[in-house]
């Protein structure tokens, strides 16, 4: 391919305060439209915005988690544009000075690790929103969300795919839920991204002219804006015409892009400091006392499970990919720290499945960590095998039994025969009723052998002790 594809990512992460970012207005979803836009949203004559101290405290704990820079002082700056949905005419916003400065994500596409660089995270107000689905043939507007509280996160151009871009995106909407300063709600515009992409002549170092595509709310459409946006630019290219800077939208029902205004550039805001609002001053015991503050990081944990838990780098990255799935891991194998593989494998298939299959989280699994050690434990003893054991999980899904374990294995009779006479005496009956299976396996046909395991485990009903069986079958054919 003579093209490569340079993609940068601007991420707007609504913070999770109960209040806007200076005001005392209320920030929940859902409220009839205009009912939480106060005064100083809005700002009417005479208001003054008041900085939210724990807008400023979530973005601290960000540039922590990604090894940034703290600036202190940082600056709010008006950022003058106009559009409907925004009553000031200005947003405020940072720009020569924001509050995280710099930092790195490492993200993994195909097993390789790869480093995107951070340009910066700065605090800023969110717009309202227009709406024009009926109103008459009119548009209205609800300013309920203006004074939203945003971390807008900004990535250099360091991913070449639309592939790099979703893992970026995901890593970087598991980070920001991981240390809680936001939600991470796609469908409600907790967490959107703003994709710059353009492109140039494979082996070039000069960067092509670039277009913005604007607030895509899932991983499925960035991925697919993306791409499109790639080929239709590297069509014009070469078709001989040039790409105009420009803001796109991605209209998903066409699978394509299409344009929303011409690119401005900061010199169009006319960026200046906000004269209502003083330098933010951060201290050091500030950033210390956040810091101390900070849980695990995602990195860590993995690193620490591949360490201490013998995890694959596969394992430890899946079962990390939230905070909660890693609490559940983490207070299963409490009950069992012999058996870390174990408890990994079934959160990772039988849990993982039954949460995609029924689209809830983990925090909502029926299934707790006790009641899931106490099924493993069952398994690791010998009490019942894996495949009687999913059906002892099913019953424990769905309420049976008070969802103990015990109590199904006993009520379904799923104890798994281990007695090595009894097993003796099946293994027996089996073999003096197929000569020619036996014959076949002295003879080299191990296909044979799983023949006379497989009948052995129907005249038990599936309850024999696979290991056993297979050891007993072993030492009489041989």
């Amino acid at each position: 391919m003579q093209w490569e594809i340079v993609i940068g990512l601007e991420v707007h992460t609504q913070l999770s305060t109960h209040s806007k970012i200076f005001s005392g207005a209320s920030t929940a979803y859902g409220a009839p439209p205009n009912t939480q836009a106060c005064v100083i949203d809005l700002a009417l004559p005479g208001v003054l915005p008041v900085l939210n101290k724990g807008a400023v405290e979530r973005a601290i704990k960000f540039g922590l988690s990604v090894g940034a820079k703290i600036n202190s002082p940082s600056i709010f700056a008006r950022k003058n544009y106009f559009y409907p949905d925004l009553p000031k005419g200005y947003q405020i916003s940072q720009y020569e000075l924001p509050v995280v400065q710099g930092g790195t994500i490492a993200i993994q596409v195909d097993g390789a690790e790869k480093t995107i660089r951070l340009t910066r995270a700065h605090l800023e107000e969110d717009a309202g929103k227009s709406l024009h689905e009926d109103f008459h043939g009119m548009s209205g507007i609800d300013l309920n969300r203006a004074g939203t509280p945003l971390l807008e996160i900004v990535s250099e151009p360091d991913m070449r795919s639309s592939a790099e871009a979703v893992a970026y995106a995901k890593t970087l909407h598991a980070l920001v839920r991981w240390i809680g300063i936001c939600d991470g709600n796609m469908q409600e515009g907790s967490f959107r991204c703003d994709a710059n992409v353009s492109v140039r002549p494979r082996g070039t170092e000069k960067l092509g002219t670039r277009c913005e595509i604007k607030n895509l709310n899932s991983f499925r459409f960035l991925e697919k804006a993306i791409d499109y946006e790639a080929r239709r630019q590297i069509e014009i290219l070469e078709d001989g015409g040039a790409i105009r800077q420009e803001t796109r939208l991605y209209d998903a029902n066409k699978d394509e892009t299409r344009t929303m205004r011409t690119k401005e550039d900061a010199n169009d805001y006319r960026y200046f400091p906000d004269p209502d609002l003083l330098p933010l001053e951060i201290s050091t015991g500030w950033i210390e006392q956040v810091k101390s503050a900070l849980p695990e990081l995602p990195q860590a944990r993995r690193d620490r499970y591949v360490a201490e838990f013998g995890l694959s780098a596969y394992d430890a990255a899946v079962l990390t990919a939230s905070r909660e799935t890693a609490d559940y891991f983490e207070a299963t194998i409490k009950q069992l720290p012999a058996q870390a593989k174990l408890c990994a494998n079934w959160i990772m298939g039988e849990i993982n499945g039954q949460l995609n299959k029924e689209g809830i989280d983990i925090s909502a699994c029926p299934v707790n960590p006790s009641q899931l050690a106490a099924l493993l434990t069952r398994i690791g003893d010998g009490t019942i095998s894996g495949k009687a054991a999913k059906t002892v999980f099913e019953s424990m899904w769905n309420g049976e039994l008070d969802k103990n374990a015990d109590a199904i294995i006993a009520a379904k009779g799923l104890k798994q025969i281990s007695d090595d006479s009894a097993i003796e005496k099946i293994v027996d009956q089996v073999l003096a009723a197929n000569a020619q299976q036996v014959a076949d396996y002295r003879a080299g046909k191990e296909k044979a052998f799983n023949s006379l395991v497989g009948q052995i485990m129907k005249a038990t009903q599936g309850k024999a002790n696979p290991a056993q069986v297979n050891a007993m079958l072993r030492k009489k054919l041989e």
